[in-house]
C-alpha cells in the first residue's frame, strides 16, 4: 500500500499544473503510454477515445449511444444519395475552426482527409475505402463522393472513428511526421501536450462550433497497473476510469461513494487468430485440437457474466449479418488430443505467442496458455508494451494472436478487415488478418455488393460458416467497456454506448456544482 501511495504521489507531483476546480477532467487508462495520435494510424482502444475527444467526422453517431440508427449530422449539415447508391452529396457547416491557426475548414480539407484515409501510405484503413472512386469538392462547403460498387452503411465510414476522423489539411502539410504526436482537428478540445508514460493534455477548443466546452482542460493518465490506477481513483487524483473489465472489479468499484459505473457497448470482442500458413497450424486438426481445448464458459465466467458474453462467431452477436448457424468446437480435452494425435503430435505442440501487457488481455492469454496446456498444447508466450504488440502482429511474427476490437457494427466490417485475403497481414494491402485466412473471399466480396438484403445476409451467414469449417480463428467472448466516474461529472447524456469505447467528452460534460 505504501508502494501504491507514493506512486500516486509521484503521478500528482508529475503533472505539474494546479487544478481549476470545476474544470479540469483528470482520466486514468490502463496503458504504459500513448500509442499513435494520427487518427488516421491509432488502432489501439486506449487510444480511441482520446482522439474522440479532438476530432469530427462528416457525421456522427449521437453521444452516448453506438448504433447506426443514432448517425446525426457533424461536420455536414445535410445529404443526398442516388438512387443506387454509388454518389453522395454532403453538405458543410460553414465556420468551422481547425485548431490552432490552421484556418476555417473546407470542402478541400474534407477531399484531403478522405483520400488520405484511402491511401495506405498514410492510414491504417484504407482498405475500408478502397470503394471510394472519386471523391471531389464540388463547392466551398459541398463534398461529392463516388463509388465503385455499393458500400453496406457508407455512413458508418464517416463518423469520427478510424478513417471517418477528420484532420485539417494545412495542418498536417505544415507538421509533417509530427502529427503523430500533435494532432490538429476540429473537436471540442485541441491538443496541448504529450509527456511519454504520463499523460497527454488536452485543452478546451474556445471556438468549437457546437459552443465551447465547460471543461477546461483534460489530462489523460497512462497508468497500466489496475492496482495504482483504482487507488489514484479512489484517493481522487483522477476522476473517471478505464476498468479492469472483470465482474469482480465493476461489484467492488460500485459500492464506492460517490461513484457512477456503465458498463458501454458495442463490446470489444476477443478473438484468437491461428495463422493458416505456418506450422503447425498450417494443419487443420490442430487448429481444431485447439478450438476443442478452450472451454469459453471458464473464459466468460472469469470475466464476470454481467459483463461478458459468449461468443459463437466470428461476427459479435447483435451486429447487421450475424448468424450462429456455424461450426460449434465443443470443449473436450479428449477429443482435442486425440486430433494432436491424428495430426502426428501425440506429444503435444508448442507455439509461440506475442502478447500484450495491457492487463485485461495479458490475464486471458494466461488463462488460455492453462487451458489449452491440458490438450498438450504449450503456448510461449513473450509479453510485450501494448504499442509494441501492435506493431509486431502487423510484421506477422505471432503465429497465435489474441486481438479484442469493435468495428462498426456490421458483419462487413468484421469479416472483410480479419477474414479476406486482401486484408492478411505483411501484404501490401493488409489489414488485421491475422490468420492468413482466404476461403470466403468470394462470398465476402458478393455481400459488399449484393442490393437485396436477404440474399446479402445469406452470403454473410456463408462466409461465417467457412471461415468457422476451417477454424481460422477461434472466437471466444465480447466484453463490454467497464468505466467508473465521479458522480458529480455529468456528461450531458446517458453514456450507454460508444463507437470509441469510452463515455464521449463533449462541450456539454462538466462537473455539477
Amino acid at each position: 500500500m505504501l508502494r501504491l501511495s507514493l506512486a500516486i504521489m509521484a503521478m500528482a507531483a508529475s503533472m505539474g499544473f494546479a487544478q481549476a476546480a470545476g474544470t479540469s477532467l483528470n482520466v486514468g487508462m490502463a496503458s504504459a503510454d500513448a500509442g499513435k495520435l494520427d487518427p488516421h494510424l491509432a488502432t489501439s482502444t486506449p487510444d480511441a477515445g482520446l482522439i474522440n475527444w479532438m476530432f469530427n467526422g462528416l457525421v456522427r453517431i449521437k453521444p452516448g449511444k453506438a448504433s447506426p440508427e443514432f448517425i446525426e449530422p457533424d461536420l455536414a449539415t445535410s445529404w443526398q444519395s442516388s438512387a443506387d447508391g454509388l454518389t453522395w452529396t454532403f453538405q458543410l457547416r460553414k465556420g468551422v475552426k481547425c485548431h490552432g491557426n490552421y484556418g476555417e475548414l473546407d470542402a478541400e480539407d474534407i477531399v484531403f482527409s478522405l483520400k488520405r484515409a484511402a491511401n495506405k501510405e498514410t492510414s491504417g484503413f484504407s482498405a475500408d475505402y478502397k470503394a471510394f472512386s472519386k471523391i471531389e469538392a464540388t463547392g466551398p462547403l459541398e463534398v461529392k463522393i463516388t463509388l465503385s460498387e455499393p458500400v453496406p452503411s457508407l455512413l458508418g465510414l464517416l463518423v469520427p472513428y478510424h478513417g471517418g476522423n477528420i484532420v485539417c489539411r494545412r495542418a498536417v502539410q505544415a507538421l509533417g511526421e509530427k502529427f503523430q504526436r500533435a494532432p490538429i482537428g476540429t473537436g471540442p478540445f485541441m491538443f496541448a501536450d504529450y509527456r511519454p508514460q504520463q499523460y497527454v493534455k488536452l485543452v478546451a477548443n474556445p471556438y468549437y462550433f457546437r459552443g465551447a466546452p465547460k471543461i477546461k482542460e483534460i489530462y489523460y493518465r497512462y497508468i497500466p497497473s489496475d492496482a495504482t490506477r483504482d487507488l489514484a481513483f479512489e484517493s481522487g487524483e483522477i476522476d473517471m476510469i478505464y476498468g479492469k473489465q472483470e465482474q469482480t472489479w465493476a461489484d467492488r468499484i460500485k459500492k464506492l461513494p460517490n461513484t457512477k459505473l456503465a458498463v458501454i457497448e458495442p463490446g470489444e470482442m476477443s478473438v484468437l487468430h491461428l495463422n493458416m500458413a505456418q506450422p503447425p497450424l498450417d494443419n487443420p486438426l490442430v487448429r481444431k485440437a485447439i478450438a476443442h481445448a478452450i472451454d469459453k464458459k471458464t473464459l466468460v465466467k472469469f470475466k464476470g457474466e454481467a459483463v461478458t458474453r459468449e461468443s459463437a462467431s466470428v461476427v459479435p452477436e447483435g451486429h447487421l449479418g450475424y448468424t450462429a448457424d456455424v461450426p460449434v468446437y465443443d470443449f473436450d480435452i479428449a477429443k482435442a488430443k486425440a486430433l494432436l494425435t491424428e495430426a502426428g503430435y501425440p506429444n503435444g505442440v508448442s507455439i509461440k505467442v506475442i502478447q500484450t501487457t495491457l492487463p485485461g488481455m495479458l490475464s486471458i492469454m494466461e488463462a488460455l496458455q492453462a487451458l489449452v496446456k491440458k490438450a498438450g498444447i504449450t503456448l510461449q508466450v513473450e509479453n510485450v508494451e501494448h504499442a509494441t504488440f501492435h506493431a509486431q502482429i502487423r510484421k506477422d511474427l505471432s503465429p497465435i494472436v489474441l486481438y479484442a476490437a469493435a468495428r462498426f457494427p456490421v458483419a462487413d466490417t468484421y469479416l472483410t478487415q480479419f477474414f479476406h485475403s486482401k486484408s492478411i497481414v505483411g501484404t501490401p494491402t493488409a489489414i488485421t488478418n491475422f490468420s492468413h485466412c482466404d476461403v470466403a473471399d468470394a462470398e465476402i466480396d458478393a455481400a459488399r455488393i449484393e442490393q437485396d438484403k436477404a440474399k446479402q445476409l445469406k452470403l454473410w451467414a456463408e462466409a461465417q460458416k467457412k471461415i468457422m469449417e476451417k477454424v481460422c480463428a477461434v472466437p471466444l467472448y465480447v466484453n463490454m467497456q467497464l468505466w467508473a466516474w465521479k458522480d458529480s461529472l455529468d456528461f450531458g447524456f446517458e453514456p450507454e454506448g460508444s463507437l470509441n469505447l469510452s463515455p464521449p467528452v463533449t462541450e456539454l460534460t462538466a462537473f455539477k456544482p
